[in-house]
């Protein structure tokens, strides 16, 4: 295999560069799985911040480097196939790209990440690129893939053809690394030595495209440039819409994508006047090259073949690749899907079982921050802000953290070596019948465990559309905080019957039941979604199939690192909030003097005193009173009338109300609400006797199998978690989805429950 170009000299460079005082700004785009991310996190370390674009929900990952004297911003765009926006989200990666987007520097050079092994398809997005004008450089990734398939690439020639430089790389290897470094500090200095003009005319040499095309297009400006009153040559005339003029580039995603972003865009900023342009010139395209996207197809690989012409060469006698032989096995229709569900079903055993166990030493942590504050504080206000809201809230917080980091391995360590596509491609055709693609089954997976890093997990899903549907229907897969709510009013309510010789209960199938509800729910609602909200053309499931490789353990620790301090900082500070504010609802307005003083009596004697029990009764009873009394009561008693259909009294409304923060908490409320505490949990023997012993006024029982079965419907389809709901903001950057969210997972829950309970007391 030929060698990357030597490395360039830039010891004059460097000086040049440094002497400026400016952080340059470089770009990398590429198509999924070549690499890029890996690339990406070789050349800027551990020194990454993201964040998100002003108004969309595509990531901004940004990683501060210093090549030599250079002081480099390095910006990390999605994967993606083409420059042909459809969505917001693509439209500002190509605005990034050509310096569109509001309060961001523009690009000074751009770096296309394309994998060795399938150059040929690669360069569909090298020849859109190039045509925006800017300094470019080719990162020609996994040569050592290329090599075991008995591929050999002319690197120099492959440069000569596209007029670029091409640097050979491996990234998981780190190989090639400095080379590209080197190259991109000599091509930000040669950019400078030229002016625009120069680099204007170099990306209209030998363009793809065919040149009635781009006269088409050039007509099309000038349309639009009058149409929009605009007066280029005397910009201080105008109406303010100068900048609104689509660049070259976006004019010829207006001509070929029609309903694409891009006229969109057009449309919003210069008006509707610009529409009957738009239409001639696309009516003139049509007549002189038929359908736009196959002559657009055919033109730009055309050109990359063009380009190839002497580069590529291979070995006839090229050994059959691991990769082949494992995607005979694992991407088989029969083998491969159970080969599927058998890992789904251990990486999520893993996370179960692993995760528990940091989970309980959060949960001891939290215990024993709360056992200290009490022990330095007297019992008061400040002392239960710390401790049931300040303590609680950091604890409902991390205790989220294992889970999120676990899922984030596994998913980071099934991409990196190459199985997720594959995953993708096994169950797209299932998933489609629901309106999403193969890619949203990991995370709806995930969301049996827990909703938070299901919905997180959606990022690996590039179309906006089926990741947004993805997000809407996560929560509705019975999460882990379910299981309490469940267990305890099955073992209450519904008796150990067996069926089938003992193989079958009547607990274990109302268990079930309640699962299988959200999972029916989710097709009906996915479907509504993609023809009424998220309606828009069917994407195509385009991806390819990466070579297989060991993963890197530096990409993985980055993933899961990135995940883990994203949630804790943007969507853990809110659910932080909200802990307190259910705190406050819970404790204002009521005298707590009593309760204090008993509290503090309690803790001054022995655990065995004889005293004790009759002060922790009066302890509880006070407590049960002082709830009732409080706004979360009060809020409780007003919706009653609003539950009741449902079978509710005021106290299941108000343990409803107070699990906004998380579900399982109405245990714990319904356990103050009976003067029992708040420390019980689903198996205590005496909230499962105070449930049964309740009663409405006139004396029948508030509870029973019907009444259980509402509650428990209404928990398998409402949006009582805060925490999925601000997670749904951090990954929309939104609030538009987590009120839509909540809105029709309530109306939707409150409806199943009602139609629950009253079949239910009909038939039980």
């Amino acid at each position: 295999m030929a060698s990357a170009i030597p490395p360039p000299a830039i010891s004059a460079v460097a000086p040049a560069l440094g002497s400026r005082a400016k952080t340059y700004r470089v770009a990398l785009v590429g198509n999924p799985n070549t690499g890029k991310s890996t690339l990406f996190n070789a050349l800027a370390g551990m020194n990454v911040r993201t964040g998100n674009y002003p108004g969309v929900t595509i990531e901004k990952k940004i990683g501060r480097c210093r090549f030599g004297d250079v002081s480099i911003d390095l910006v990390d765009l999605p994967g993606t196939y083409s420059l042909a926006p459809r969505s917001p989200d693509e439209l500002v990666a190509v605005e990034v790209l050509t310096g569109g987007v509001s309060g961001e520097t523009p690009v000074d050079a751009i770096v296309v990440v394309v994998n060795a092994t399938i150059l040929q398809r690669n360069l569909f997005l090298l020849s859109q690129v190039l045509e925006l004008g800017k300094p470019t450089i080719l990162a020609l990734n996994m040569v050592d893939a290329a090599g075991a398939r008995g591929i050999s690439i002319d690197v120099n020639q492959l440069s000569r053809n596209l007029g670029i430089p091409v640097v050979a790389t491996t990234a998981s290897k780190r190989a090639g690394v400095v080379q590209l470094e080197e190259a991109i500090v000599e091509l930000i200095e040669n950019s400078h030595l030229r002016d625009e003009h120069d680099q204007a005319a170099q990306a209209h040499e030998d363009r793809p495209l065919p040149e009635g095309f781009y006269r088409t297009c050039e007509w099309l400006r000038t349309e639009l440039i009058s149409k929009a009153c605009v007066d280029v040559a005397n910009p201080k005339t105008n109406r303010g819409t100068t900048d609104a003029m689509p660049d070259e580039y976006l004019i010829q995603r207006i001509v070929l994508d029609r309903g694409g972003e891009a006229e969109r865009r057009a449309v919003r900023r210069l008006g509707a006047a610009v529409l009957p342009p738009i239409n001639a010139a696309r009516a003139q395209l049509s007549q002189e090259f038929g359908d736009s996207v196959e002559m657009e197809c055919s033109a730009r690989y055309a050109w990359a073949r063009r380009k190839l012409a002497g580069v590529l060469a291979s070995e006839s006698n090229a050994n059959r690749t691991w990769t082949d032989r494992l995607d005979a096995v694992l991407t088989n229709r029969v083998f491969g899907m159970f080969f599927f569900v058998a890992l789904m079903f251990l990486i999520f055993q893993f996370i179960y079982s692993w995760a528990s166990i940091p989970m309980d030493l959060i949960d001891g942590a939290t215990g024993f921050a709360t056992e200290f504050v009490e022990s330095m504080m007297a019992p008061g206000m400040l002392r239960s802000l710390i401790t049931d809201g300040v303590i609680a809230g950091v604890g409902g917080v991390l205790i989220f953290l294992p889970q999120i980091a676990l899922l984030f391995f596994f998913l980071a360590v099934l991409e990196d070596c190459g199985y997720m596509a594959r995953a993708a491609f096994l169950v797209d055709r299932l998933m489609t019948i629901f309106g999403l693609s193969g890619k949203s089954f990991l995370p709806l997976m995930s969301s049996f465990a827990c909703a938070v890093p299901g919905v997180m997990a959606t990022r690996v899903i590039e179309n906006r559309r089926d990741r947004i549907a993805t997000i809407m229907v996560a929560p509705l897969m019975s999460c882990s905080a379910r299981l309490p709510v469940y267990l305890l009013l099955i073992a209450a309510f519904f008796p150990a019957t067996t069926y089938l010789g003992g193989w079958l209960s009547l607990p274990a199938m109302v268990l079930m039941g309640m699962y299988t509800v959200g999972i029916v729910s989710a097709i009906p609602v996915a479907w509504i979604l993609k023809k009424t909200l998220l309606r828009g053309e069917v994407a195509p499931f385009v991806l390819e199939l990466p070579e297989y490789k060991v993963p890197s353990g530096r990409v993985i620790f980055q993933r899961v690192w990135e995940a883990s301090e994203a949630f804790v900082i943007r969507a853990g500070t809110l659910i932080f909030a909200a802990s307190i504010v259910i705190w406050f609802a819970g404790y204002w307005p009521g005298d707590h003097t009593r309760q204090f003083a008993l509290q503090s009596s309690m803790e001054s004697l022995d655990q065995e005193a004889p005293q004790r029990s009759a002060l922790s009764a009066e302890y509880k009873a006070q407590s049960a009173a002082l709830l009732e009394g409080s706004l979360l009561g009060r809020i409780g008693k007003v919706i009653e009338p609003v539950v009741r259909p449902l079978g509710w009294d005021w106290k299941i409304g108000v343990g409803a109300v107070a699990s906004f923060p998380a579900r399982e908490v109405i245990i714990a409320t319904l356990g103050t609400i009976y003067s029992l505490g708040g420390d019980v949990d689903e198996s205590d023997e005496g909230l499962v006797g105070a449930m049964r012993d309740a009663t409405w006024p006139d004396g029948r029982p508030v509870y029973g199998p019907a009444v259980a079965l509402s509650l428990m419907v209404f928990f398998a389809l409402c949006a009582q978690c805060v925490s999925t709901l601000l997670v749904i903001k951090r990954e929309t950057n939104s609030w538009l989805w987590p009120v839509i969210s909540f809105t029709y997972m309530t109306v939707m829950a409150y409806v199943g429950a009602l139609v629950t309970f009253q079949i239910a007391s009909r038939i039980l």
